[in-house]
């Protein structure tokens, strides 16, 4: 797998985030002097980004917000975060050992995620996982992020890689959206942050834990290799005809 560049979507793949960013939401609400929300309510939008849990814990009474007051609670959110960004977040199950192995394998890893870049870096630094990565790409690194696959394709040449032989890791729809426009395969996990089930948005395969992430991209690269030996097999079998009349 020495060719191989595998990015990771970060918040809801590689770490679950969403301790401190729930907690920087209530953050807000405190400020407001409205009622905190609970976890099991605010986790299905931590993937949406933090304006967007804004709006969802506060409610119908956000519609009579200014923009310049939805500026200021949004500082006030990133401002509280970023002083508190692995108070409670940690990598999921698995994830270490996972990142070590490749990296001995000789796998190309990176990160491309929607979080602004800066904090990307400081959430990986944190938590001392900065170095298994070749390229860190967050929502302001290039002109689009995601599911626009600029972003995806960004940070595969970002990290010396190559479409051809990569592999997207993610948890959301907004993820496989990506891989799929950019013709990257993707696995999508499960224990992600998504309403919805992985599963419905079609990735090439889906893993529970990480200690299946290998065998997933066992499976993806043959049946990549398989489908370019057909493919040849094909194009011999067209010239061969084309020959003979």
């Amino acid at each position: 797998m020495t060719d191989l560049t595998l990015v990771f979507d970060l918040d809801g793949t590689l770490v679950d985030s969403a301790p401190d960013l729930i907690a920087s939401t209530n953050h807000v609400l405190d400020h407001l002097g409205l009622a905190r929300v609970d976890a099991a309510t605010l986790r299905p939008f931590v993937g949406h980004g933090a304006q967007h849990m804004i709006e969802k814990a506060i409610g119908p009474a956000c519609e009579k917000l200014s923009e310049a007051e939805r500026a200021a609670l949004l500082k006030r959110y990133l401002d509280f975060y970023s002083a508190n960004i692995a108070t409670g977040s940690r990598p999921f199950a698995g994830v270490v050992p996972a990142l070590q192995n490749l990296r001995a394998e000789g796998v190309r890893l990176a990160v491309c995620t929607n979080k602004m870049e800066g904090m990307a870096q400081r959430l990986l630094d944190a938590l001392d996982m900065t170095h298994y990565f070749t390229a860190i790409a967050g929502r302001d690194t290039f002109p689009v992020s995601k599911p626009d696959p600029g972003a995806l394709l960004g940070t595969i040449a970002l990290a010396g890689g190559d479409r051809s032989h990569a592999i997207m890791v993610g948890d959301t729809n907004v993820d496989i959206a990506a891989a799929k426009a950019a013709s990257v395969p993707v696995i999508g996990v499960t224990f992600g942050y998504t309403e919805t089930p992985v599963q419905a948005f079609g990735p090439d395969a889906v893993i529970e834990h990480f200690a299946e992430l290998e065998q997933a991209i066992g499976m993806l690269v043959s049946r990549k290799q398989q489908a370019s030996v057909t493919a040849d097999a094909d194009e011999s079998s067209c010239l061969a005809r084309a020959v003979a009349h």
